[in-house]
């Protein structure tokens, strides 16, 4: 054999020790690639990076990702994309078309290009079609639990830990622009709601939970008086209470049509009785527990109540808000950030001007079992970033998605609708009291109603909670609304089943409505897993309890820690390419030896015949 000849075997095994290296070097199905520099960025196109990455994963210090050391250059064309939600509110496109300028004339390098949806579906919607072809926004107005799906298989959204404690762009940054919120101004309470799978992946933007609103006017002729904290037997027993007729029309409201009580979110109401009751709904793990004795006696309460037309759903009879401005429904239980549509005199109305009945409007926290301990849904708008190629892309969104938490979004936007601001910074501050303040001046900015509910979100933010964060987590509260609907339009259509003495739902009626509702939203192909170690509670500045694992900043604030350990994983055993290339380099050593030997025994007798 020829010298060349060896020298292509051993070139040939080179090549094969660089592949087997890459057959290892993928973990999860995720290349353990740093963040392409700005040179690479370009050759890296439409690959998703990992800007959170800890050090050993990455390449050397100087290709490290945004937040990690890299200075955001003012000198780059940037074009950003940002999908935003409004409540067919103009008011709140005009805050965001501000935000967006505002922000351009402090980084005039960035352009911030804004879509405008109406609805959170289909934003949801938007973006799972979109990550197909890796076409996602830069930054997206969501929810913890359509994030928990967008991050399922791939690392789509940025992980957001080492952004928030740097100490040039993060909260206080002291390269930043703006005049930002920092650390501590942050309410830890709302911040926690997008701490998940080890790592903080939203902001929230704004905060609101369900209020409530009840015809105070039409309640009190009924000889009712409104406690502080409304149970559910009061208000079920109210509800039939304004059923009684005078001949053809209701004794409550003196017209042909009434519903006392619409829910407007299902999936809310039975999260919320689950909560209340202490029973189980889903774990952090992916464990669904929703079908169980307690929603089953929900479920047949409910039953009851739409049996006699005392209670509907949004989904069966329209929108609340309509029902109860026309003085046909006593209680409408919507959301606090819909508060600008419902009430007599609300600035926002669906339906003709004649048809609006005059009434007083107060609003309650949504009934109780427990009234000395009441617990009531956190929710509202979030932010997250999804992952790009350029770094410099990704840290533009980032500054971004942080300027959107300045004072001057934060109460603007609060006084569209009854959304409460998310930093403590915008709350304290003066504009906002003052706006607080002078509740009832007007029925635009300062609608009482409105204020109302941003008083009582504020007053309740320890009564709040959040449901638990999953790949499918969507579906599970998809699921929690569907038994109700399910269960009110086959009582409407006399399809139910109940038990021998007629005192609850028949258990095969219960047992088929569940498999039905499980196959429907693919609940059985929720993957479980086994719960994370929790991190020490974190203490809000006020002295209360945030429930996110957090570190202190220098200036004191809160954060969720990121735990680069955690992030570490166990290669495990070679995947079968490589024990088949291991074989393969085994051999194409022993190939070179006996080449080298025969070469060698060649050259010994050529030199024994000379």
């Amino acid at each position: 054999m020829k010298k060349r000849s060896v020298s292509g075997l051993l070139a040939l095994l080179c090549a094969f020790t660089v592949m087997l290296s890459a057959c290892h070097g993928q973990i999860a199905g995720r290349e353990t690639t740093a963040a392409p520099t700005e040179t690479a960025a370009a050759s890296t196109e439409g690959q998703t990076q990992d800007p959170s990455a800890s050090p050993d994963e990455t390449q050397p210090a100087e290709t490290k990702a945004p937040g990690l050391g890299i200075e955001f250059d003012t000198a780059k064309k940037i074009k950003i994309e940002f999908w935003a939600k409004n409540d067919s509110n103009p008011t709140q496109i005009k805050i965001y078309n501000k935000a967006k300028e505002d922000f351009e004339a402090l980084y005039p390098n960035v352009t911030v290009e804004i879509r405008f949806y109406s609805d959170y579906g289909k934003i949801y919607q938007d973006v799972i079609t979109n990550i197909a072809t890796n076409t996602t926004p830069n930054v997206c107005i969501s929810y913890p639990d359509h994030i928990a799906t967008y991050l399922k298989g791939r690392d789509m959204v940025v992980a957001l830990d080492d952004y928030m404690n740097d100490p040039d762009y993060g909260f206080g940054g002291a390269k930043l622009l703006f005049d930002g919120p920092d650390q501590g101004e942050m309410i830890g309470k709302f911040l926690e709601e997008g701490y998940f799978s080890g790592h903080q992946y939203d902001l929230p933007f704004m905060r609101s939970s369900e209020a409530l609103y009840i015809n105070k006017t039409y309640v009190e002729r009924m000889g009712y008086t409104i406690p502080d904290v409304v149970t559910w037997d009061w208000i079920w027993e109210v509800s039939e209470k304004a059923m009684e007729k005078d001949g053809d029309v209701f004794k409550s409201n003196g017209q042909k049509i009434m519903i006392p009580f619409i829910y407007k979110s299902t999936d809310n109401m039975m999260i919320q009785m689950l909560r209340q009751k202490g029973a189980g709904y889903a774990e952090e793990s992916g464990e669904v527990k929703l079908f169980n004795d307690t929603t089953k006696e929900l479920l047949y309460t409910i039953y009851e109540h739409v049996l006699t037309r005392a209670f509907s759903t949004f989904k069966i009879d329209s929108y609340p808000g309509n029902f109860f401005n026309a003085g046909r429904c006593l209680f409408a239980i919507d959301s606090t950030a819909g508060a600008t549509w419902l009430g007599s005199k609300a600035p926002l109305l669906d339906i003709h001007a004649e048809d609006v009945a005059e009434f007083e409007t107060v609003v309650r926290p949504v009934p109780q079992f427990d009234p000395e301990n009441p617990q009531m849904i956190s929710q509202g708008p979030s932010l997250c970033i999804f992952n790009k190629a350029d770094p410099q892309e990704v840290l533009a969104s980032w500054l971004f998605a942080q300027y959107l938490m300045t004072n001057e979004v934060q109460v603007a936007y609060a006084k569209t609708e009854g959304y409460v601001p998310v930093t403590y910074k915008a709350q304290q501050s003066a504009e906002y009291l003052d706006y607080i303040a002078r509740a009832g001046e007007d029925n635009d900015t300062y609608y009482d109603v409105k204020i109302a509910c941003s008083q009582m979100v504020i007053d309740n933010m320890e009564n709040t909670f959040i449901t638990p964060v999953f790949a499918g987590s969507a579906s599970v509260r998809d699921a929690a609304g569907t038994l109700i609907e399910n269960v009110a339009k086959a009582t409407r259509r006399k399809q139910i089943q109940l038990s021998a003495d007629g005192t609850a739902l028949s258990d095969e009626y219960l047992d088929k409505l569940f498999k039905e509702v499980a196959q429907l939203y693919k609940l059985s192909e929720i993957e479980v897993k086994e719960p994370e170690t929790q991190e020490p509670v974190a203490t809000d500045p006020d002295g209360s309890q945030a429930a996110e694992p957090a570190t202190k900043s220098p200036e004191g604030g809160k954060t969720p820690e990121t735990t680069k350990a955690a992030d570490k994983k166990d290669l495990g055993p070679l995947p079968s390419t490589s024990v088949w290339l291991l074989g393969l380099l085994a051999g194409a050593w022993v190939l070179i030896g006996a080449a080298a030997l025969l070469q060698w025994i060649k050259k010994r007798k050529e030199q024994k015949n000379h």
